[in-house]
């Protein structure tokens, strides 16, 4: 058995302030994205892109925070907060959902393309490779926070969590950390940029997002065999977690996406 570390989730006290390690991980990733997504943007020459950058990623970050509380919010605990509407607003003491940050930043990105008439498709390809830079930085913070701990385990490298009892457990959020964040960048950064794809009817634009949701769907569901069930909800169908639920919806939604893309492609050639 590993030793939980001790480290204070709090980075900084300022008074009745604080600037905790979680918060730190939002930003670092939201920093990232920023420089990735411009990089490509140099690199492609796409100067429309470039030039509402940072009001696009204002908007993005909106998306995914309004979706991911909304979606805790919905998905995790519905009738504790229809019982106290107030502390939806509390986001300081925790909550959010991938799923749901997920649907606010396609819609988010989604209106902003349409108003401004970029390629929805091609900068949600551009955007979506970065993704896994934030979620690996999410889940270290989840780490450190203690929270979103594994099942009881026998491991060796299992660790016991301050708020996960005298047992230990998998530390399931390194195992996301790896899986959701650098395998993901691993996969999706080397396929950007393929000169093939270009070429092939099945790699049109928007297949990068759908790959995205495709092989998140698929570590999402199998990560979640080691992650302790959200303790208000259990399994909800089928044996599955929420986590797992919506990550199949997530998975046929990538499927989907994909194959009516590669249609798309097709129809636009033979006209």
């Amino acid at each position: 058995m590993l030793p939980y570390p001790d480290i204070d989730p709090v980075l900084i006290h300022l008074g009745p302030l604080q600037v905790r390690w979680y918060g730190l991980m939002y930003v670092l990733g939201f920093i990232a994205t920023y420089l990735l997504v411009g990089f490509q943007t140099r690199k492609f020459h796409w100067r429309e892109l470039e030039q509402r950058l940072e009001n696009l990623n204002l908007v993005l970050i909106l998306g995914v925070i309004l979706g991911g509380r909304l979606g805790y919010v919905l998905f995790y605990n519905p009738s504790y907060y229809l019982s106290h509407p107030l502390q939806i607003l509390a986001t300081w003491q925790g909550g959010m959902s991938f799923h749901g940050g997920c649907i606010g930043v396609i819609i988010a990105g989604a209106i902003y393309c349409h108003r401004h008439r970029l390629d929805f498709w091609k900068t949600a390809d551009l955007y979506v490779v970065t993704v896994p830079v934030g979620l690996g930085l999410g889940r270290i913070g989840n780490f450190l926070n203690g929270e979103l701990f594994g099942r009881v385990t026998d491991v060796p490298w299992a660790m016991v969590f301050p708020g996960g009892g005298p047992v230990p457990r998998h530390p399931s959020q390194l195992y996301e950390a790896f899986l959701e964040g650098v395998v993901l960048f691993l996969v999706l950064w080397s396929l950007k940029s393929r000169p093939w794809r270009e070429q092939s009817p099945y790699w049109p634009h928007g297949s990068m997002m759908a790959l995205f949701l495709i092989l998140y769907a698929l570590v999402r569901i199998f990560v979640e065999q080691f992650r302790e069930p959200d303790p208000q909800l259990g399994t909800v169908a089928l044996g599955m977690t929420m986590g797992q639920l919506l990550s199949v919806f997530m998975l046929i939604g990538g499927t989907v996406l994909w194959l009516v893309r590669i249609q798309t492609k097709k129809a636009a050639r033979i006209s």
